[in-house]
């Protein structure tokens, strides 16, 4: 894995908001209806390669194929898991998959408004705005096994052929967690949930083995680990019930990760990726030594959203292991504010004085688009934040070397 040996390095989370023709066919496939899968994969493969080129015209230095093919960063995996079975909900009827947490009690009011047109805000225009079924909790209802090493052999062929295009020395590919699966899904086939998410990371090896064997860096997504704080607050629990699912959290990627070496790993946590209030978030302070724990040489969190961008005064008490890299998010997807490069590049010498410049790696809060429907800020302002990104990154650079 590339340090800032020389400078600051850049890169982001993983998802790009898909163009229009990818989207009206994932909308079709959601809502079961006739699409056309040979247009859909020749779209995904023209998209790759633009947002590939896109990334290295804006600056980025450790780019994604931007999840172009996903339908969600955590939802493809219903494809390819054997007997992991998607549920939709009646068209209109909208509710989360995930269970409320302490901020949704909180601010009924807002998110009974919002949830609705977080789903179709940022929608290309060329997209129908009637309501689709909307996915709901999948099933597990036999032993999980991985059956997706034909979409994966496609997916990173695509990808390889498009950053050696643009002559990228490093690419990242982010994969789901094992544990976020426990949270949107209904178990009815392992004993309990601690099987049920060692059942999912045994499947998980295959996808993780191979993107590392491929030799690109694996990033593995798992917002569900500082996530469910929020959940479990609603439901009366203490820190020490969070910590105890955290370090499962840790234990459960750790066994997925047996295989692949640690310096092609990177672990992404995040407090969730909607334009909400976040006041049921746990802090930094009380995770951070847990996040350490994963078997991974970088961490990629939060540092943008300002109910975290006071955070990086954590690392002045937590140190950071040598060898280790922290990817700070120094752009929000949940505004479409576009960040100043100068406070850009405070952030990152904020995080270079207290861990030291060669172990950051400037990046974004979270994707851009988690899933089909999930855009968080118009594309014209993901390019615009990106380029952003980079050139605060450079200036950032000028002052530290």
């Amino acid at each position: 894995m590339r340090r800032s040996e020389n400078r600051i390095l850049t890169t982001h989370v993983g998802s790009l908001v898909r163009p229009a023709s990818i989207v009206v066919a994932m909308r079709a496939k959601e809502a079961g209806q006739a699409y056309d899968e040979g247009k859909l994969a020749s779209d995904v493969k023209a998209a790759v390669a633009d947002v590939v080129h896109r990334q290295k015209q804006a600056g980025i230095d450790i780019p994604s194929d931007g999840e172009q093919g996903k339908t969600g960063f955590f939802r493809y995996l219903f494809d390819r898991l054997e007997n992991i079975k998607p549920t939709v909900q009646e068209p209109g009827q909208y509710r989360t998959p995930l269970a409320p947490g302490l901020d949704r009690r909180d601010f009924a009011d807002f998110y009974a408004q919002y949830d609705p047109l977080a789903a179709t805000m940022w929608l290309p225009p060329e997209v129908e705005r009637t309501p689709v079924p909307a996915p709901g909790r999948a099933v597990c209802d036999g032993p999980l096994s991985y059956k997706g090493q034909d979409a994966l052999k496609t997916e990173l062929e695509t990808f390889r052929a498009a950053v050696t295009a643009e002559g990228f020395d490093e690419a990242f590919v982010p994969a789901s967690s094992a544990t976020i699966i426990n949270n949107v899904t209904d178990n009815q086939y392992y004993k309990d949930g601690e099987a049920y998410v060692y059942g999912v990371a045994d499947a998980l090896k295959t996808e993780y083995e191979t993107i590392a064997n491929a030799g690109f860096v694996l990033q593995v997504d798992a917002p569900e680990m500082p996530g469910m704080y929020d959940r479990m607050q609603a439901e009366g629990g203490s820190i020490e019930d969070y910590r105890r699912f955290a370090n499962l959290c840790v234990d459960v990627t750790n066994h997925a990760l047996q295989n692949v070496p640690e310096e092609q790993v990177r672990y992404h946590i995040c407090w969730g990726s909607w334009n909400g209030p976040h006041t049921g978030d746990i802090p930094l302070r009380d995770l951070a030594d847990i996040l350490l724990r994963v078997k991974a040489q970088a961490y990629s969190v939060e540092a943008a959203n300002p109910r975290h961008e006071h955070e990086w005064e954590v690392w002045r008490n937590v140190k950071l292991p040598d060898g280790k890299i922290l990817i700070p998010g120094v752009i929000a997807h949940t505004t479409n504010v576009v960040e100043h490069p100068e406070l850009v590049a405070m952030r990152l010498k904020n995080y270079a004085s207290v861990v030291g410049r060669e172990n950051v790696i400037g990046g974004s809060d979270c994707g851009f688009s988690q899933g089909w429907n999930a855009a968080r800020v118009h594309p014209q302002i993901q390019w615009a934040k990106l380029k952003a990104l980079s050139d605060g990154a450079a200036l950032a650079s000028k002052q530290l070397w």
